[in-house]
């Protein structure tokens, strides 16, 4: 081979980016005269196809670490990059539309919207994101995308119900579901069993591992259960703001 064809080689080979590469990131509040410093300097990365667990005691910066890769909100100072992007630095517009396309996102109370079915709040993310001419077009398929995902997480029984006649479990499926209507690049799991009993949660648990496993979706998990960080790839530990090990 010359050194012609090596340089070619070279040119095609793409060095391979973290999904997400956090670097000395620092979030400041202000409380009238008084600064409260919840995130101290945290750095780390997570490679797409990784199921990464933040872990911590409440008050320790976790869900406020979440919101900054999430893009729901801004650093005091450091670097967030998203799939190579620089997220941190994004207009307004720009960081809504990456998180609405790229991020998919489940919460401890699950925050189903009441008045809708299963099948329904499962679209919900579709339906937001397209327009009234759009929409009739993009319903069928976007559809079939929710019932393929509620069939696959159990819960194909219950398309016409409301989330009142769910249990906590189900209800938490259907959230999960939701999530990932959109194939989003990355899952933000916040405490996802922590309003759950310990069989249910880790049912819920086993739904998360089993996606990641079968599909590779790349989960970043917030969760002060500390067995629940050791079942997934990678478990980093937070305190204080600052992180300790991971």
């Amino acid at each position: 081979m010359n050194k012609h064809d090596e340089t070619k080689m070279k040119t095609k080979t793409k060095i391979k980016q973290p999904l997400i590469r956090v670097k000395d990131l620092h979030k400041t509040y202000s409380l009238g005269r008084v600064s409260l410093e919840v995130l101290r300097g945290v750095s780390f990365e997570i490679a797409a196809g990784e199921f990464v667990a933040l872990y911590g005691h409440s008050g320790s910066g976790k869900s406020t670490l979440l919101h900054m890769v999430g893009l729901l909100d801004r650093p005091t100072s450091g670097i967030v990059h998203f799939d190579g992007i620089n997220v941190a630095k994004l207009r307004s517009g720009r960081r809504n539309s990456i998180r609405c396309n790229d991020v998919g996102f489940v919460f401890q109370f699950y925050h189903l919207l009441p008045e809708l079915t299963v099948l329904e709040n499962t679209m919900l993310p579709g339906m937001v994101g397209n327009s009234i001419l759009r929409w009739p077009g993009r319903k069928k398929a976007l559809r079939l995308r929710a019932m393929e995902l509620l069939d696959e997480l159990g819960v194909s029984d219950r398309l016409k119900h409301r989330p009142r006649e769910l249990s906590g479990g189900e209800r938490q499926r259907v959230a999960i579901a939701r999530a990932l209507i959109h194939k989003p690049k990355l899952l933000l799991a916040d405490e996802p069993t922590g309003n759950l009993d310990s069989k249910t949660g880790q049912k819920i648990m086993d739904v998360l591992l089993r996606y990641n496993r079968q599909h590779g979706q790349t989960i970043l998990m917030v969760t002060h259960d500390e067995e629940l960080a050791e079942e997934v790839s990678r478990a980093m530990y937070i305190k204080d703001g600052r992180l300790v090990s991971g």
